[in-house]
């Protein structure tokens, strides 16, 4: 019996959203770099609430009409993910309930389910629906993701309430490893959340594949991960993870605290991250003023 560790990111976005690329592009993006699984996850915000609205209003969101259309070129594109590449495509997207306030915000990603579901719904009833179809449900960034922008703490706020409900939930986002989650004793995940290219490098799921050895063969046979053992190990937490690089050695790690490569890019000079803050505290609160505004003009038009 052979073994093979595979990468995998499960939390990536294409122009059906918010993304800048295209699924195509993602497809060759990741399958040049010899990954070997990827999921699509696309928001699709709630319909009945400001913020989803002017996501419907910008196209940053999959909607009942584009949803067929998505579904369509993610089933071709994961023929050809595994024709060209040898790579398992996933179709999914991200349930997405955003407020104004971070800790009633929340994003479920729904990995593995082809048929739409309404963001509308109730946290549990989303999971739910997210099983019924044979899928895994993610809480996504569910605590600080240590970057100016929208945070979704929701979950994490009722993680007790939530524990079962969810199969995973994210341990890293980005280039940023959560402590406090992989200290919980909740099942984990790690991706990118990748809405351009350059936000590949990042931390990454790692899973082994084993399949039997080829005798008489020089030429050793490729293992491909399926979908059935994402699930079982993902709910079994046989997995590990890593932080991705071009041109890092891909060792699998379990936890950040061997990571020096983190723990350089948290040495900012103190007056960076000081002009930085305030730079960044001026912005949202022109944003947060602004956008009250354009509420209460929008409830009374």
């Amino acid at each position: 019996m052979k073994t093979q560790k595979i990468l995998a990111d499960l939390h990536l976005h294409s122009t059906f959203s918010d993304g800048k690329l295209t699924i195509p592009e993602i497809v060759d993006l990741f399958g040049k770099r010899g990954f070997g699984a990827i999921a699509i996850t696309d928001h699709l915000c709630e319909s009945a609430t400001f913020l989803g609205k002017a996501a419907g209003y910008l196209n940053q969101t999959l909607t009942p009409e584009t949803f067929p259309r998505y579904q369509a070129i993610l089933k071709s594109e994961a023929e050809r993910a595994r024709r060209e590449y040898g790579m398992l495509l996933i179709p999914g997207f991200e349930l997405t309930k955003n407020t104004i306030l971070n800790h009633r915000s929340a994003h479920i990603l729904a990995l593995g389910v082809t048929s739409f579901i309404d963001a509308n719904l109730g946290i549990e009833e989303i999971c739910a629906e997210i099983r019924k179809q044979g899928g895994l449900s993610v809480a996504a960034h569910p605590v600080s993701t240590r970057r100016l922008e929208k945070q979704t703490y929701f979950l994490w706020d009722r993680r007790d309430q939530f524990r079962e409900t969810f199969d995973a939930w994210e341990v890293a986002s980005g280039r940023h490893f959560f402590d406090e989650v992989a200290e919980s004793g909740l099942r984990l995940i790690a991706n990118s959340d990748m809405h351009r290219p350059e936000q590949m490098e990042s931390w990454k799921t790692v899973f082994t594949v084993r399949g039997p050895e080829t005798p008489g063969s020089d030429i050793p046979r490729p293992l491909f991960i399926t979908w059935d053992q994402i699930i079982s190990d993902v709910r079994s937490q046989s997995v590990e993870f890593t932080y991705y690089r071009e041109g890092l050695p891909r060792v699998a790690r379990r936890t950040h605290m061997t990571s020096p490569i983190r723990r350089r890019e948290l040495k900012w000079p103190l007056k960076t991250r000081r002009k930085s803050m305030l730079m960044g505290l001026v912005a949202l609160s022109l944003f947060a003023v602004g956008l009250v505004q354009w509420t209460f003009g929008f409830e009374r038009g």
